[in-house]
């Protein structure tokens, strides 16, 4: 008995020195790490090169609130392309919504919360509609994802056009930019920020743990796959392509709260600038692989660079190069991986075939 004891102490250890080995190992493999540590590296320079004027709070903050209207369409879009879609239509939606609550609030009038409520369902609701259209159109029609939001994009950003006659509104009720646009919590957090990490840890939560996740990595993975298994996967299409549309009605009403007006013209590369740090956080354009904490990871990347480029003195050009390199690179390190396994997949079958044959 005494001599048995340790030894059954020696492999408790071990086996728990080995799965802590194992989780760090996925950790260090995980794409959104090194994506992160891409990120933190980025900040280390800048706060080298200007660290009077980079590495200080209200910078950082600066940064936070300008890329979170960005993280909420970016929550919409991974799970889109975690289904191996694609939606180029939120910027536009983002513009039809922002257009569409502002003319209903000028035509009631006043500046108090009532008014405002009212502007904010119309928003997410005008999203809502535009979404539901595309999954509609995608999983019903079977129209692909590329052809159905491109043609959203120019269908909601030419309607706000007619709508406004080409003007931006310019009538926001007070109590939202003073409130959400320009708002803080506890004094030093801004308002806008706030929400955007609300939407960002539910998105994450759904993904990694409720049956809308699951079904939505099954999907991504294999579409016959999902079927077999009982997964209403046209349904669960359109439900994820609302969750964009509904998302980006969310962000237009913060656009329009932080800045005052629609900006007709100012989201001309938002779905671009999304789709880029959606996939740079390590989401794969085959489906089948996201996470949200990537893609929050892959979203900083650019506004970091853009913001260290100001202050440096460097022309912010360099950030498209930048921005657009990084994203190569991820998309192909991504098909090295995917690669690997499949390769890995294959000698694994061929060694149980073969085995089994010589038992045979």
């Amino acid at each position: 008995m005494t001599a048995v004891k340790p030894r059954t102490e020696t492999v408790a250890i071990g086996a728990i020195v080995d799965q802590q080995e194992s989780v760090v190992k996925r950790l260090v493999k995980a794409q959104a790490f090194q994506i992160f540590l891409v990120l933190v590296a980025i900040v280390l320079v800048f706060s080298v090169l200007e660290p009077a004027t980079f590495a200080q709070w209200s910078n950082f903050r600066l940064i936070i609130q300008n890329a979170s209207i960005l993280a909420v369409l970016a929550v919409g879009m991974t799970y889109v392309i975690i289904t191996a879609g694609i939606d180029l239509s939120i910027g536009s939606v983002l513009v039809f919504s922002g257009v569409v609550a502002a003319m209903v609030m000028r035509t009631m009038g006043g500046d108090g919360w009532g008014t405002a409520i009212v502007g904010i369902l119309v928003a997410i609701a005008s999203g809502l509609f535009w979404g539901i259209f595309n999954g509609f159109l995608i999983a019903k029609a079977k129209i692909p994802p590329l052809i159905v939001t491109l043609g959203t994009l120019g269908i909601t950003l030419g309607l706000a056009q007619i709508l406004t006659g080409g003007v931006d509104v310019r009538s926001v009720p007070s109590v939202l930019t003073t409130t959400i646009g320009y708002g803080n919590v506890f004094g030093t957090i801004p308002t806008i920020s706030v929400i955007a990490l609300v939407v960002i840890l539910i998105g994450g939560i759904a993904l990694r743990y409720s049956r809308f996740g699951l079904y939505t990595l099954a999907v991504g993975s294999s579409e016959i796959a999902a079927r077999r298994v009982g997964v209403k996967v046209d349904a669960q299409l359109i439900k994820i392509y609302a969750l964009s549309g509904g998302l980006a009605g969310v962000a237009g009403i913060l656009s329009l709260a932080q800045f005052s007006t629609t900006a007709i013209a100012g989201q001309s590369q938002t779905n671009l600038n999304v789709i880029a740090a959606v996939v740079i956080g390590g989401t794969s354009l085959f489906g089948g692989i996201g996470t949200i904490a990537g893609t929050v990871v892959g979203l900083f990347i650019p506004a970091v660079l853009q913001n260290g480029f100001v202050i440096t003195g460097v022309q912010p050009f360099w950030q498209q190069v930048a921005v657009g390199a990084v994203l190569i690179t991820a998309v192909y390190v991504d098909q090295v991986r995917r690669t690997a396994a499949t390769r890995g997949n294959t000698q694994s079958l061929w060694r149980k075939f073969a085995s089994g044959g010589r038992r045979g």
